[in-house]
């Protein structure tokens, strides 16, 4: 098991980098969703959707 490990450090090192910044992608969106905040960055005026992404308050 160690001898495993060893061989592949680097691949697990990496592998948990990676989980950890999408994870912290996936958190932002949830946490910019919950306030409202939209995720497309557009500009709102020309896109087709512009009532129902973000309706008048």
């Amino acid at each position: 098991m160690i001898t495993w490990l060893s061989e592949n450090i680097g691949t697990i090192v990496i592998s948990l980098v990676l989980i950890a910044i999408v994870a912290a992608i996936i958190l932002k969106m949830v946490r910019d969703k919950k306030k409202g905040k939209s995720s497309c960055g557009c500009n709102c005026g020309c896109c087709s959707l512009n009532g129902t992404c973000h309706p008048k308050k």
